[in-house]
């Protein structure tokens, strides 16, 4: 397992030559999980660099807690999309001794590792799983700081029945909860609203032919094709579509909307639909200035995740200063009080740890480039 947990050392030896032993009273340790290797690295990556900022900047503005200068560390481990593995770092994380846990990033990997941390009573934010089973189990260490797909599954239906004029429509999932959840969510309310769901097909998160499928939907002739996956393979799905000559408009979710999506896609990219579980960047009330720190520090574009990651560790420090203390238990009980002015907008939870007010943001591609079309509250 060395290959996925050798990184708390690091960690620490970075915050020890950054400030020095002689500059902070106590290290406190938030973890971070999400894929740093594999096909979602890049989104896991966006995800790991928007908590790491928060930390930085945190640290350079100067915490006290509990009359202590505190100076934050990330622990940082690659979950590598795998629920298994997700599990095994939830583990190491408690192990660990962190105080608030940022990730997971897939619904997949956010669920399975949410009973880890309730049986160790650590707080723990997605910054982007999406399915509503995650804050339906009952645990109160559970939190997210997006909308879910019981709302993003609807608007995206909705976009398309009224929207894009849609009668008639394919769903294809990647039999991973992320993709599942969304596609059935979309699906429900897609009939309600009075649209012919042609078919329901399953791939896998793995594939990279997807030829079969799309042969046997363009016999059925939809108007669109509803695709619940991650950009690794919804790009190229959208291409192959594309090459078999299917007229159907591509849609998806958060996890296909990103911006590598144009080089994935190829000159399909134009024929996409998506949506975010979030506020738009540009739209964001920090949005701006988040994007030029960002760029400035990891010199890249934000992909997705980042700015909620980025406000996630913000929510948990802000819970520390209302304990103050930096006991996870403590942390905890403070955590149902939050009423946090993020980068993303306001941040307050219901009972479950879900956002009290969700948003869902709708985009386009034009000439390759990720376009705004509308913004739903839910």
């Amino acid at each position: 397992m060395s290959r996925i947990y050798g990184t708390l050392s690091g960690a620490i030896a970075v915050a020890f030559a950054v400030c020095g032993t002689a500059h902070a009273d106590q290290f406190v340790m938030i973890g971070s999980a999400e894929p740093l290797t594999g096909e979602n690295a890049h989104l896991g990556k966006d995800n790991e660099n928007g908590a790491r900022l928060a930390v930085e900047d945190i640290n350079a503005e100067g915490l006290m807690i509990g009359g202590r200068k505190i100076t934050l560390v990330l622990d940082s481990i690659d979950d590598q999309a795998d629920p298994r593995i997700a599990t095994e770092v939830a583990q190491k994380l408690v192990d660990d001794k962190v105080v608030a846990v940022v990730g997971d990033m897939n619904s997949g990997t956010t669920i399975p590792a949410s009973k880890v941390y309730s049986d160790a009573g650590i707080v723990q934010i997605s910054p982007s799983a999406s399915n509503p089973t995650y804050t339906l189990q009952g645990y109160k260490t559970a939190y997210r700081v997006v909308a879910t797909d019981a709302q993003q599954g609807p608007a995206l239906a909705s976009y398309a029945g009224r929207g894009m004029k849609v009668k008639t429509v394919a769903i294809v999932d990647d039999s991973t909860a992320y993709g599942q959840g969304l596609s059935n969510e979309f699906e429900s309310t897609a009939k309600s609203l009075g649209l012919k769901v042609l078919s329901h097909d399953a791939t896998n998160d793995k594939a990279v032919d997807f030829r079969a499928i799309l042969t046997k939907i363009k016999g059925e002739n939809p108007d669109a094709i509803m695709y619940g996956g991650m950009d690794a393979t919804g790009g190229p799905f959208a291409k192959q579509a594309k090459q078999l000559g299917l007229r159907a408009k591509i849609m998806g979710g958060d996890g296909v909307c990103t911006e590598k999506l144009s080089d994935l896609a190829g000159n399909a990219i134009d024929n996409f639909v998506c949506s975010e579980v979030g506020t738009a960047l540009e739209k964001m009330p920090g949005g701006k200035l988040f994007r030029t720190k960002y760029e400035q520090r990891f010199h890249q574009p934000i992909q997705y995740t980042a700015p909620m990651a980025f406000d996630a560790v913000h929510v948990i420090v802000a819970a520390m200063k209302r304990a103050n203390s930096t006991e996870p238990e403590k942390i905890l009980a403070a955590m149902s009080h939050t009423d946090y002015a993020g980068v993303t907008g306001e941040i307050k939870f219901d009972a479950k740890g879900d956002l009290k007010q969700g948003v869902v943001s709708l985009y386009r591609y034009d000439a390759g480039k990720k376009t705004l079309i509308d913004i739903v509250k839910m």
